[in-house]
């Protein structure tokens, strides 16, 4: 008994015992370990080196460890570690197993996956270096993957399998025209790089054979299962968001949306069509067939004639329950800790039976007598009570403790999954931390390589703007040097013009100082005449004076008688001469002064003629130096022009030859153009040939003539440059022999133009250099660009820019002529008409005048915003080569212009018969909802091309709700007025009897089904009318010949 009690004691203590025994195998750690195990195998099973379809039930245990785990981070890992660089159909399998996870997996496995993003473009872009093979096949895959994923992460309301109601397709474009026109731009590249998975895999197989019961083959086709279901669900959303663009923009608009989808529903009905018919997808997927003809867009009734195509996937044999109760019981670890039930302790347990032997029993062995035998089995069977009851208390308090220790077994087991799930989360984010870690590595080092990559740009750009500066700086400092010369040759110049001026003037100085010199000489020689006459004369009275003082001496020597009267004549005579001396003294000092005047005048004449001789010869000398100094600058200028020459030809044949260069560089390929633009250059480079013939003949005959030259060589280079590099682009775009042939023509160009420049180079060779081979090579391009141009479009588009020009001036003078013919309508109103009629009459015009500004300030707004348009557009081109290359949008722009101004006048005639009695008020109203559905059509056509952030935008977009708040009120008006006029009709039955009452209700009911049938018909006509109106707008734009170059 008392080992019974200590062994129930001991029970409380060995349960725990066990539990801590199994409490390590059962913990989630051991769980995660199984999970991962049990992935990494599965992934090893699907994928793998061998060439045969993956196994459904590997990639179906993988779809379910994204679920189980919430993510892809297992199915990474295991990833990560296989070779998929090295081995093409490993590659190929991993890219049909990741396929089925991004579409039937977890949500998460999206966002995970795009960690991993740089790794698959590089993958693809390794692999599709391989022309052929598998090679090729993962390459196209892997950026079929990457676009699914960029899809998914862009519009996450969208599911991996793409399934989603009507209302959930609505939703997901935020009832945005604009949303739902980007999103059928992205369905439109989703579904291009499905269709070019598709075409991979068949032009890799042959079809000549029965590749579809092989075991290479399937490894082929079996990706092609979850290709046939995106498809169908992109092409059926691509149907519905096509209708729904159409029904709020022009067609004009959703032409380039219409080719593309056209061309995408006959390769995707040809892929149906040809995979329906392999026997291995006959057994595993039902492919539906698609509509003959794609739907017509162009009609709205026809979104109710299409059908949704729908995959079937027939069931498979084997139970999908079963199969997934047997994964999960593989993934998870069921095995709980069972605890021992308690034990039913009863008397036969401990002691034996007593049904044959009973030990008890005594009666055989002595002679006991039967009351004591009595007595014994009374008191055992008492002890025997007494041990079950107290076996019955410790089997109660066992089940307690039992009950206890089961409930802290769970607590336990509780705390320890929350911790074990709080370690798996901290290692998930410690793993998420670490991904984000390596991720943001990479990005530095991407970032670095970037910036490194971009420093050596930077550093290239400013070494070609430091050259570009420094040729701008010595093209400036030549033109300034040139101004200069020209500027010392004016000064030089003049100054010749002066001293010649002063030299002339100095000559004719001396002239007139000879002249007074000879003058003075002649007064002084006659002067000195007359003095020596007049003293030849005195002298001859001095001797004749003498002779008479002789004859007097000698008649006072023979006579003194007469003495007296000879001392008198005497006295006479000596007061004669000391006179006559007095007078010669005179005549002889005024003799001496002329003498001296006359050596001064000679010497002041000699003085004036030597310094005018020197000033001549200095000014002479000068003259001479500036000559020489103007030849030697001349020389320069001469020198400075011929070299400013070279270095823009030099630039020229360096741009050619780097555009000759990019016909072979490999990035070239991928750039394209159209012949339109590729004439333009040619026609802009002809011109410029002719310009740089003009100008090298103008330089020849004049050397200052340079710098036209430099511009004209400079422009010249750039032009055939351009059409260099447009032809090469142009020729990617055209069929092989075309292409090859205008590569050959573009390249002779090349030729040719280097050649003309390197003779241009020459002094010697300039005036011989023949420019006719190149404008031959030219032409022959122009010529082969004109081949290549859609016939019926070259008048069409030659006249777009000047028809845009003249369609918005026609509406605008369209829209004043309403205006001021409503104005003359309101005057005549408002003399005639009195009373109701008159104030109806005012509301009506009134409104139809707001109406008129408001279309005035629209087309203004269309032109600004259209100016801005073409300004931010056409780049280096001219306006109407801008137009002609978008000739779909000036189509359509000049669409709406012509519907605008036809609304105008219309809605004036309406007003006019209106105001007249003679017309409807309906007419009014449909004609202002028709000018408001045309400024909607402007609107949108200035729209597609311009700037969201445009303020001519916002204005142009202002002016159009003036436009429909303008016609609201027409609208409105027009209402008013035909209830205050149908007013004063009012319907007076006092003097009807029952009969007759009943009678006009009769003939009521009569004429209300005439004009319900009525109504039907018009209603009938006018669908017609607008099916007649697209079918001849399409003709008139175009929609038949793009239709057939589309086919």
């Amino acid at each position: 008994m008392e080992r019974v009690k200590s062994s129930m004691q001991q029970v409380p203590n060995a349960i725990p015992k066990v539990i801590r025994r199994t409490g390590g195998a059962n913990s989630l750690e051991l769980e995660k370990e199984n999970f991962e195990r049990g992935q990494a195998v599965s992934i090893n099973k699907a994928i793998n080196t061998q060439e045969v379809a993956v196994k459904e039930k590997h990639a179906r245990t993988c779809i379910l460890g994204t679920h189980h785990e919430k993510g892809a981070h297992t199915f990474w890992a295991a990833v990560n570690r296989l070779p998929l660089s090295s081995n093409a159909v490993l590659c190929w399998k991993f890219c049909h197993v990741f396929h089925k996870l991004l579409r039937d997996g977890h949500p998460n496995v999206i966002k995970d996956s795009m960690r991993n993003k740089a790794d698959l473009t590089d993958m693809s872009r390794m692999w599709g270096h391989l022309s052929e093979g598998y090679g090729k096949l993962c390459s196209i895959y892997l950026k079929l993957l990457i676009t699914k994923m960029e899809f998914h992460i862009k519009n996450p309301r969208f599911p991996g399998n793409l399934q989603m109601s009507n209302r959930q397709l609505d939703e997901a474009g935020e009832n945005d025209v604009n949303n739902f026109f980007q999103l059928t731009v992205e369905m439109f590249d989703y579904l291009e790089c499905e269709l070019n998975l598709f075409l991979g895999v068949f032009s890799s197989l042959d079809m000549s054979r029965s590749v579809s019961v092989t075991a290479a083959g399937q490894c082929r086709l079996a990706p092609l299962i979850q290709v046939i279901l995106d498809s169908s669900h992109l092409y059926d959303y691509t149907v519905k968001l096509l209708f729904k663009l159409h029904s709020c923009l022009p067609a004009d608009t959703l032409q380039g949306h219409r080719d593309r989808f056209q061309e995408q529903f006959k390769k995707l009905k040809s892929l149906f069509y040809r995979s329906s018919n392999l026997q291995y997808f006959k057994r595993l997927i039902q492919i539906p067939q698609l509509p003959e003809n794609p739907p017509n867009f162009l009609r709205a009734s026809a979104l109710s004639e299409h059908i949704s195509p729908v995959v079937v996937i027939p069931a498979e044999s084997s139970s999908p329950e079963s199969e997934h109760m047997a994964e999960t019981d593989d993934l998870v670890d069921t095995d709980v800790p069972s605890l021992p039930a308690p034990v039913e302790t009863k008397f036969d347990d401990l002691f034996g039976t007593s049904a044959a032997i009973d030990p008890f029993n005594f009666n055989s062995q002595n002679g006991m007598r039967k009351d004591d035998k009595d007595r014994l089995i009374e008191q055992l069977t008492r002890e025997i009570q007494a041990l079950k009851d107290e076996l019955e208390s410790f089997r109660l308090e066992s089940g307690r403790l039992c009950q206890v220790l089961r409930g802290r077994i769970s607590e336990l087991e509780a705390e320890l999954a929350e911790q074990s799930h709080l370690r798996l989360q901290a290692l998930g984010e410690s793993e998420f931390l670490k991904a984000e870690l390596d991720d943001l590595r990479r990005v530095r080092e991407d970032t670095e390589k970037e910036q490194r990559s971009l420093t050596e740009i930077e550093k290239k750009a400013q070494a070609n703007e430091q050259r570009y500066t420094k040729l701008k700086e010595k093209y400036t400092e030549l033109v300034q040097s040139h101004a200069d010369l020209l500027r010392k040759n004016a000064e030089v110049t003049r100054q010749v013009t002066v001293a010649r001026a002063a030299q002339d003037e100095v000559e004719t100085v001396r002239k007139e100082m000879q002249e007074k010199v000879k003058t003075a000489q002649e007064v002084a020689d006659r002067q000195e005449r007359e003095q020596l006459e007049h003293l030849q004369e005195i002298q001859r009275e001095l001797v004749s004076s003498r002779a008479e003082l002789d004859a007097l001496k000698t008649t006072v020597a023979s006579s003194q008688q007469s003495s007296e009267a000879l001392g008198t004549e005497l006295a006479t005579l000596q007061s004669e001469k000391a006179e006559l001396v007095q007078s010669l003294s005179k005549v002889e000092a005024a003799l001496v002064a002329q003498g001296q005047e006359l050596e001064r005048v000679q010497s002041s004449l000699v003085t004036e003629r030597e310094s005018g001789v020197k000033t001549a010869e200095s000014l002479q000398n000068q003259l001479n130096e500036k000559e020489s100094r103007e030849q030697t600058l001349e020389g320069q200028l001469v020198a400075a022009r011929w070299s400013s020459l070279q270095g823009a030809v030099e630039e020229a044949e360096k741009i050619i030859r780097d555009s000759l260069a990019q016909i072979d560089d490999p990035a070239h390929i991928s750039c394209t153009s159209s012949a339109d633009y590729l004439a333009s250059r040619c026609q802009a480079s002809l011109d410029c040939m002719d310009r740089l013939h003009s100008a090298r003949e103008a330089f020849m005959t004049d050397s200052t003539g340079v710098c036209e030259l430099l511009r004209v060589v400079t422009q010249c280079g750039h032009l055939v440059g351009d059409t260099i590099v447009q032809g090469s682009a142009t020729s990617h775009m055209v069929p092989v022999e075309q292409g090859d042939a205008l590569t050959e023509s573009v390249k002779k160009c090349g030729a040719e133009a280097l050649s003309l420049l390197e003779q241009m180079k020459q002094q010697d060779d300039l005036a011989a250099a023949d420019d006719s081979k190149l404008k031959a090579a030219l032409e022959a391009i122009l010529a082969t660009a004109e081949k290549l141009r859609p016939r019926g479009l070259e008048l069409q588009q030659g006249e777009l820019g000047d028809l845009v020009e003249q369609e918005m001036a026609a509406t605008s003078a369209a829209v004043e002529s309403a205006a001021a013919r409503i104005e003359e309508m309101l005057n005549k109103s408002r003399a005639v008409d009195t009373g109701v009629k008159m104030e109806v009459n005012e509301r009506i015009l009134a409104s139809c005048t707001e109406l008129m500004q408001a279309i005035k300030e629209l087309v203004l707004s269309s032109k600004e915003l259209q100016r801005d348009i073409v300004e931010s557009g056409r780049g280096a081109a001219s306006m109407k080569e801008f137009y002609a290359k978008n000739s779909r949008w000036t189509e359509g722009l000049i669409s709406a212009s012509k519907a605008v101004g036809w609304g105008a006048t219309v809605m004036v005639d309406a007003a006019d018969l209106v105001v007249q009695g003679k017309g409807k008020y309906e007419e009014l109203m449909v004609c202002s909802h028709e000018i408001a559905a045309s400024t909607a059509q402007l609107v949108a056509a200035s729209k597609v091309k311009a700037d969201k952030d445009s303020s001519n935008l916002r204005r142009l977009q202002q002016a159009s709700r003036g436009v429909t708040q303008a016609t609201a009120g027409v609208v409105a008006s027009t209402k008013s007025g035909k209830s205050q006029i149908e007013e004063k009709d009012t319907m007076d039955f006092s003097s009807m009897t029952l009969t007759q009452i009943k009678r006009q209700e009769m003939d009521a009911q009569v004429l209300v089904l005439e004009l319900e049938t009525r109504l039907q018909k018009e209603r009938e006509r006018l669908g017609e009318l607008r099916k007649k109106h697209y079918e001849l707008a399409g003709a008139a734009e175009g929609w038949g010949e793009s239709d057939e170059g589309t086919g």
